[in-house]
């Protein structure tokens, strides 16, 4: 009898460099019965090095040098959590984060590659910019040239410290997309200066001679100044906003822009986690690539060292350690034998010049030709295609089946049986109270809750107090347990702040996938955890639940809050002249709708997340403050569904300002490839409410006023008087409201909604 294989071990990834994006893709087409991945990342766009320099050149844009993480995730059937390792404790097999709580492994495999070494030289933490983090860099490199277009200055002149190939090639692409930019705005090449300082008696060391000489040909013919045997011992700033670099010998080079490109340092949490490391505190592996004090542990890329293959932090080193890493990965997994990686010794090495041309070597040969750059440019591309040309999905691995395991249990109840085992629960309570406040421990009203778990929970209500009641149920939309659950507490508890209330109790109930105890409770403490977090800025207390398990992970809310009778908000009370604003853009449906087919950009779901996980507490306050006199929230029915309903219950109707919709970024891009939410076709027929429907329907706009939204924002009417202080002190808390529209008086036989006239 075949039947679906539990959740039993699990395996997790630090750090989403050019390795583990390759093993995850290769989990993708080969996953593991039982085996739960997770990536734990704190960038969802992981740059290419391949790539990066001919992206700062302007050759490849943004998504052509980046690889996204966030639909090979999907692809790999692996949980995405957005976040930091900050320390291993290699004791108790957890990862500790900076924002989620601990994550459990079994196996753990780390690729974080390097950090910026500590610079002692004075004055260049502040006004120098390293090469990593790769993001921070390109921020910097984009702010520059967007000052360049906007001050048109006469001259232009930038620094790069660090003669190694890194540094080499990053000056000589930095100055083929500045002199791009002068001939757009006019100038000559002439005004560049270009300055490039380093400690040794040539640059590019580690490559042969020939490589080296040939080099330093093309930076003396491009007139790059070359300040070789110059130790640069401090950079400080000018009163004109540029830097001055200082040299030992007395030597000062007054610049706009300095780049910090020396040796990258290993990732300083590691020296305190119990690994071996070796002299420099790069994470030491054996040839199976597990750590040399820790079996269960791997790495590979730029943080690890492998004892008897010493090479240069290289990234095709890392990209031969893909296929290794996922064979001896599944193999320890398995408990089948581990297989050697040898690196080779030679490589082909290509250095792009940035003005077509590329220098290619290997051992003691160099060839330069813009047919090496074309050689690489295929080369690269058809590497980045594997990561969003994906082959048809394989079965999620709980939903495959294996005639040599054994299924643990034999088969899954309904009823009572389906609940999760009192284990699960007990340990996971447990460790709520030691890692998390309770919430229920602040509030007197609170008799029975969840530190004196019993068969209900009880409060006693204020006597001037009416309670109100809501409740929401969801599977789950984002695969970290942690995020969904600060999700669907601020879609649930949106509806006690639309009606003027404050949230004062919660009832959980949550559906675990299939797994053993361990697994389960571990997935019930991060979703919990998300819950705590979210109700304690709220002041609301969770005072018990139910959990069950299933295929899928899902979970439902009863909120309780409480409001006086004067305070109560309504949809209806809409007043002739209000202005309706919108708290938090649109777009999640469509967003999600693609993410599910792999086709929206991981950035484009982190910014979406962010809104979704914002509380309206401090919304709700503010629309009171300027006099709110009609409230609901944004959710399944989309825009216009809710704002019908509005008009409806005030008898009113109301003009509205398409234009002015604030939409999530990327939402726009996935309706034009005609993906919406499954509700959206059961949405559109609010478009009976819609004046002059037909003449917007071909609008690229239009589709987004029937997008169901989760976690949506609050729509509420204010005075018109008082619109514009109270959008701008939203603005101010950190919501993006817009005012959308205004309500005006209904006509009889006349659909109660128009589009404002553009």
């Amino acid at each position: 009898m075949q039947v679906a294989l539990p959740i039993a071990k699990d395996l997790v990834f630090i750090g989403g460099g050019h390795t583990h994006a390759i093993v995850l893709r290769k989990f993708g087409m080969k996953p593991l019965p039982g085996v739960r991945l997770t990536l734990i990342t704190n960038l969802v766009d992981t740059p290419y090095s391949g790539m990066l320099p001919c992206h700062v050149s302007g050759l490849y844009d943004f998504d052509e040098s980046h690889i996204d993480l966030r639909p090979l995730s999907r692809f790999a059937h692996c949980q995405l959590m957005m976040d930091r390792a900050v320390a291993i404790d290699v004791e108790n097999q957890q990862v500790i984060c900076a924002h989620h709580p601990p994550v459990a492994f079994d196996v753990l495999s780390i690729d974080t590659g390097s950090t910026p070494a500590t610079v002692a030289v004075p004055g260049a933490k502040d006004y120098a910019i390293p090469a990593k983090p790769v993001p921070d860099l390109l921020q910097a490199w984009d702010e520059f040239l967007t000052g360049i277009c906007q001050s048109k200055p006469k001259a232009v002149s930038f620094a790069v410290v660090g003669g190694g190939v890194g540094g080499v090639e990053l000056t000589l692409n930095m100055q083929a997309r500045l002199w791009d930019l002068m001939d757009q705005l006019g100038q000559s090449h002439q005004d560049l200066s270009v300055h490039l300082f380093h400690r040794g008696e040539d640059i590019a060391n580690g490559r042969n001679r020939s490589t080296r000489r040939l080099l330093h040909r093309r930076f003396v013919e491009r007139g790059v100044n070359l300040h070789l045997q110059e130790s640069v011992c401090a950079v400080e700033p000018t009163d004109t906003h540029q830097r001055i670099v200082r040299c030992e010998s007395g030597l000062t080079v007054r610049c706009d822009r300095v780049f910090w490109v020396t040796n990258a340092s290993a990732p300083g949490w590691i020296q305190g986690s119990g690994l071996a490391t070796d002299d420099s505190g790069f994470l030491l592996v054996e040839d199976t690539l597990q750590s040399s004090s820790h079996p269960n542990i791997f790495a590979a890329g730029d943080v690890a060292t492998m004892r008897n293959h010493m090479r240069p932090k290289a990234g095709v080193f890392a990209v031969r350690q893909g296929k290794p890493l996922f064979h001896n990965l599944q193999a320890y997994l398995t408990g089948q034998p581990l297989q050697p990686f040898t690196p080779q010794k030679q490589y082909l090495n290509i250095i792009d010049t940035g003005n077509g041309s590329a220098i290619a070597s290997r051992g003691p040969f160099t060839f330069e030709s813009s047919l090496m750059r074309a050689w690489k440019d295929r080369i690269d591309r058809k590497f980045m295609r594997l990561f969003s040309d994906f082959p048809t999905m394989s079965p999620k691995p709980s939903e495959q089946t294996t005639e040599k395991s054994t299924p643990i249990p034999q088969m899954y109840c309904a009823g009572c049986g389906s609940k999760a085992g009192s284990d699960v629960l007990s340990r996971t309570l447990q460790r709520l109270q030691q890692d998390t406040v309770a919430t229920d421990l602040a509030d007197e009203t609170v008799l029975i809750g969840l530190t004196a778990p019993d068969d209900a929970a009880i409060v006693q209500l204020p006597p001037d107090k009416l309670a109100v009641h809501t409740v929401d149920y969801f599977t789950a939309l984002v695969d970290d347990p942690f995020v969904f659950a600060q999700i669907v507490v601020k879609h649930c508890l949106n509806d006690l702040y639309a009606m003027g209330a404050t949230p004062h109790t919660v009832l959980a109930i949550a559906t675990l996938p299939y797994g053993t105890s361990v697994k389960q409770s571990e997935t019930l403490f991060h979703l919990l955890s998300g819950v705590q977090k979210s109700l304690m800025s709220a002041k609301a207390s969770l005072v018990g639940g139910h959990t069950t398990t299933g295929e899928q992970l899902a979970l439902g809310l009863s909120c309780n809050g409480l409001v006086t009778p004067d305070a109560i908000l309504r949809k209806q009370g809409m007043q002739i002249g209000d202005a309706l604003i919108l708290t938090q853009p649109l777009g999640t449906g469509t967003l999600f709708a693609a993410d599910m087919q792999k086709r929206a950009k991981g950035r484009w779901i982190e910014n979406a997340i962010a809104y979704m996980i914002q509380s309206s507490q401090a919304a709700m306050k503010c629309l009171k403050h300027y006099h709110v006199t009609a409230c609901t929230d944004v959710t399944g029915f989309g825009l216009l569904g809710h704002l019908v309903e509005m008009t409806t219950a005030s008898e009113v109707a109301a003009e509205l300002d398409l234009q002015s919709l604030p939409v999530l970024e990327g939402a726009y891009t996935t309706l034009d490839y005609g993906i919406v939410s499954s509700l959206q076709p059961q949405n559109r027929q609010a478009a009976r409410s819609l004046k002059d429907a037909v003449s917007y329907a071909n609008r690229p706009d239009y589709p987004i006023l029937f997008d169901p939204q989760t976690a949506g924002g609050l729509l509420a009417t204010v005075p018109s008087d008082r619109a514009d202080d109270c959008v701008a002190r939203l603005h101010e808390l950190g919501y993006a409201a817009v005012r959308i529209g205004t309500v005006v008086a209904a006509k009889n036989a006349e659909p109660p909604i128009t589009i404002k006239a553009w």
